[in-house]
């Protein structure tokens, strides 16, 4: 049997907030690569953290963009 459904909200607290994202923008890195070897696409993701730190990945076709 499969996972329930989880409501969706932000998380209050602040180290929880942050580790979350740490882990899902590790998550997101990872779909990017896979998503340009497998489908050889040209991928650029753009994040900002609510700390103002920005990170980001482009496919090494998209390096000039």
């Amino acid at each position: 049997m499969g996972r329930g459904k989880i409501e969706i909200k932000m998380i209050e607290n602040s180290t929880n907030r942050q580790v979350t994202y740490s882990k899902r923008r590790g998550g997101l890195f990872k779909k990017a690569k896979e998503l340009t070897v497998l489908c050889d696409a040209q991928v650029c993701l753009l994040m900002v953290s609510s700390t103002s730190k920005f990170c980001d990945y482009c496919s090494p076709s998209t390096t000039s963009v």
